[in-house]
């Protein structure tokens, strides 16, 4: 009986040590971190010539420690198009006379649409046209008063008589005689009509700059609308074919901050001209992603972000801008939450991320259609790096890289000859099938083995 149990005993030490010392392979297919902290766990079995017949099993691939930039990136979907639609704000009253193209390219000084066959015309600006432009016109002054023409009521005739009639007809004389026929004294002239004032204001400015850009001068760009303004707008209303009156209708501009392109019309030639009938967007292409709410650090204006194009192509491109309020995706979410719980509105919640590029060429011909765009989580530059596949979990804890050469410690931190030899390591950013390594035992250039 005792030497049965002497050698069951012998036995469970035997079991025991394969637990201790044997190491265990971090799979392909495995997930980056998970998959290695998983592999950290399970029992280790095999002694020092067990583990020579499992080096022996394993592919003889090796590949070298490298040293170089990691870069984690996650991607995320978008849309490539010309950004969103804004309307213009058009406040020509009448019937809608002509209507621009779909796609259309419209610059400084271009026609948006005709009202009542009169042109609405883009400029460049970001103050809106608020009021009509012109020579303020002022109210003719009125004549007399005292002794200079005794219009008003209860002025005195030169010898102290008081006029009550206070008219022009029946003005008296020097005598105190009505003047029959009611007219201005000899000698006396009527007041000349009050002269037009100038307009003042930054519209005012901003409208003279367009002007001038298009070629019209004689006149200074500043905030003021002068009788010169006034000349070279002349010019430019014959240009258009319009009647040349010096004034411009609050209805006869829309403003944008530069070449717009037509994004579609809402209504017909012949209908009114009310609301916005016109939309446009920029003429760059650019790229629109709804970003989750709750993950737009990566969203900082500047920031770089690689876009995948439909055809296959990767372009660089910027955040442009990001938007400031949150808005729920249209069949994602529900009240209490998918699993019951209160918080499913922050999954649904998305901002919006506009992308741009410098480039526009890069993008060839592409107008539109679904893209990918990848960001940069973390990124490590110059540091040691091998296949995620190379790693081992050690039974003393921690990784480790099995040397090709043969080299190195075994898997009981001893030295030893066996075909299974052993560098401990630190692991740091795993990424693109790669992980960080350093140790006092990992150089450049070494060789490691990675399993089939």
């Amino acid at each position: 009986m005792d030497t049965g149990r002497e050698s069951e005993s012998r036995a469970d030490g035997r079991r025991a040590g394969r637990r201790r010392r044997g190491p265990v392979l971090v799979g392909t297919g495995i997930l980056l971190v998970a998959g290695v902290s998983t592999v950290g766990a399970l029992g280790l079995g095999g002694g020092g010539a067990d583990a020579g017949q499992a080096g022996q099993s394993r592919s003889s691939q090796a590949v070298p420690v490298t040293r170089g930039t990691l870069t984690d990136q996650t991607e995320i979907d978008g849309r490539l198009g010309h950004g969103p639609e804004v309307p213009f704000p058009v406040k020509a009253k009448g019937t809608v006379t002509w209507l621009p193209e779909t796609d259309r390219t419209i610059r400084r000084g271009g026609t948006v649409l005709r009202v009542d066959d009169r042109p609405v015309v883009l400029l460049y600006g970001s103050l809106p046209m608020y009021r009509d432009l012109g020579m303020v016109e002022q109210e003719p002054a009125t004549t007399g008063g005292g002794e200079a023409g005794g219009s008003g009521e209860g002025a005195e005739d030169a010898d102290g008589t008081k006029n009550t009639d206070g008219g022009a007809d029946g003005a008296k004389g020097a005598d105190g005689v009505d003047d029959i026929d009611g007219g201005t004294p000899p000698g006396r002239q009527p007041a000349p009509p009050a002269a037009p004032t100038p307009l003042r204001g930054m519209d005012v400015k901003q409208f003279e700059t367009n002007l001038q850009a298009l070629g019209y001068s004689g006149f200074t760009v500043d905030d003021t609308y002068t009788t010169l303004t006034a000349d070279a707008v002349k010019r430019w209303q014959k240009d258009l074919g319009v009647p040349g009156t010096g004034k411009v209708d609050a209805g006869d501009i829309v403003y944008a901050s530069g070449p717009v392109r037509i994004a579609g019309t809402s209504v017909r030639v012949g209908a009114e001209a009310a609301g916005s009938p016109v939309s446009y967007t920029r003429t760059s292409r650019m790229v629109t992603v709804a970003a989750p709410a709750a993950d737009t650090d990566w969203a900082r204006r500047g920031s770089e972000v690689t876009v995948e194009l439909p055809d296959g192509r990767s372009v660089q491109g910027k955040v442009a801008s990001v938007g400031k309020d949150a808005s729920a995706a249209e069949g994602e979410g529900n009240a209490e939450g998918e699993d019951g719980g209160d918080d499913a509105g922050t999954k649904a919640a998305t901002v919006s991320v506009v992308i741009t590029f410098d480039d526009q060429e890069s993008l060839g011909r592409m107008e539109s259609g679904p893209v990918t765009v990848r960001y940069v989580v973390e990124q490590r530059k110059g540091v040691l790096t091998v296949p995620v596949a190379a790693l081992v979990a050690l039974a003393e804890g921690g990784h480790g890289l099995e040397l090709a050469d043969g080299s190195g410690k075994g898997a009981d931190g001893e030295n030893t000859d066996g075909a299974s030899r052993f560098v401990p390591v630190k692991t740091g950013l795993f990424a693109n099938g790669r992980v960080e390594v350093s140790g006092p035992e990992v150089h450049e250039g070494m060789k490691v083995r990675i399993p089939k």
